[in-house]
Parts: C-alpha cells; sequence; structure tokens
C-alpha cells in the first residue's frame, strides 16, 4: 500500500480523510467523512461495498450514494476497501476474512467516536457480510441494499437476524440478484425481525437512473430512526 495514506487518526476526522487501518490481513484502505454540517446525529456509519472479485470497491456509486444519504441524515461514515481490493493487501476470502476487515473498521469507529450508535450498510455482497455480522458487532441499525439472497453463493439461512430498524431496498429489475428469491426471504423472516422493504420498479443491480429515488428511500426510511437527529 502506498505510504501516502496517512495511518488511522486517534478520532474521527473533522472532514474528508482517507487513512491506512492494520487489519488481519494487511493494511486496510479506508475514508471517514463526518455528517453534514446542518444536522447531525450520535452515529456512525460503516458501508460495505459488492463483490471484490467483480470489480466492487469503495468507490462503487451505489455505496457512494448510500453514504451520501446517511451523511445527509445526519449520520458520520466510514467507506473502506475489503482486502485484495485498491490499496487494502490480503486476498479475497469469501465473506470471511471480509468479516474480520469489517469488525476491524467498526473498532476503530467506535474508538474514533466514542459513544456512537453503530449502523452497519452494505450493497450486494457488502450487505451479506454486514448482515452476518450485525448482531456480534452489535449494530442498532442496518441498511441492505441488493441483497444476493438466493442464487449467488451466499448462504443467508444461518445467520443470526439482529431485532433492530432495517431497511431493504431492491429493485425489481435487478439482472444479477432474483428479486423474487429476495421478496421471499425477508417474508420468511419473523415478523418482529423482518426488516422494512422497498421495492423499486423498473431498476437494475446498479441502480441505473434511480441513485437519487435510494437516496431518497434511504433518507426517509432512517429519519425516525434512533438517536434522533440534532438540529444545528
Amino acid at each position: 500500500m502506498s505510504d501516502l495514506l496517512p495511518s488511522a487518526p486517534e478520532h474521527f476526522p473533522a472532514e474528508t480523510l482517507s487513512f491506512a487501518l492494520a487489519g488481519p490481513a494487511g493494511k486496510l484502505e479506508c475514508e471517514a467523512k463526518p455528517a453534514e454540517a446542518d444536522v447531525s446525529r450520535d452515529v456512525v456509519a460503516v458501508i460495505c461495498h459488492p463483490l471484490s472479485t467483480e470489480g466492487g470497491s469503495m468507490h462503487n456509486k451505489v455505496v457512494t450514494m448510500i453514504e451520501r444519504a446517511l451523511r445527509e441524515s445526519g449520520a458520520d461514515t466510514v467507506v473502506f476497501n475489503f482486502r485484495s481490493v485498491g490499496r487494502s493487501e490480503g486476498e479475497f476470502d469469501h465473506g470471511n476474512g471480509e468479516s474480520e476487515d469489517l469488525a476491524t473498521v467498526v473498532a476503530w469507529a467506535r474508538k474514533a467516536r466514542p459513544g456512537a450508535a453503530l449502523w452497519l450498510a452494505g450493497f450486494s455482497f457488502g450487505s451479506y457480510v454486514t448482515l452476518r455480522n450485525a448482531v456480534r458487532l452489535d449494530a442498532r441499525a442496518l441498511l441492505s441494499i441488493a441483497p444476493p439472497a438466493a442464487g449467488r453463493g451466499w448462504d443467508f439461512g444461518p445467520i443470526d437476524l439482529p431485532r433492530v430498524p432495517w431497511l431493504v431496498v431492491m429493485g425489481d429489475a435487478d439482472e444479477i440478484v432474483e428479486p423474487q428469491a429476495v421478496y421471499d426471504w425477508v417474508e420468511s423472516i419473523p415478523e418482529d425481525q423482518r426488516p422494512q422493504l422497498v421495492k423499486m420498479d423498473d431498476t437494475s443491480h446498479f441502480f441505473h437512473r434511480r441513485l437519487m429515488d435510494l437516496r431518497g428511500a434511504i433518507k426517509h426510511a432512517v429519519k425516525d430512526w434512533p438517536p434522533e437527529p440534532r438540529q444545528a
């Protein structure tokens, strides 16, 4: 990894900062951004990107839009590249090592923002990693965008599901993840754990021409999630 990236700061930065965090398989490339200035809440959101082996990275446009929506909703945000992606070291590990990468980033975020509630968000493969770790990392809210609940090799069956505010957004024209499989999976979840499901008409896996609609769906869903926003 390039030495141009500074080491992880001790405190959450007051402006956008890219940095290198020591991870379980080498350095992890991370970027932290504070919430929008006009509204803030005691929340730090960690966002996970889509499949590493298919070009997924923290710079994916869906990840960027999730981050934007959450910052506009008052959350500080952290995105990072899983091992083997960008300037992150290590090799792809089918969700297992990536889970430890996430745990490392969360540990840093908690030290940098002590007392803040943890929200986890993920797109596609990233939603699998965040969901499988939500309980053990004590996430207080969850966003799953186009989760690969069937047909992509990721087993959602044995996952210990959280009992927290949870949003699932799914495009009904997704060409990679079967939409009906996701709808059926959501319906199979016990009612007291079942997420809010937003179905987006005429929407592909990567939300082409629908990114602003995704932003709106996220902002609408999280506006009443605790902790409540503090107006400036």
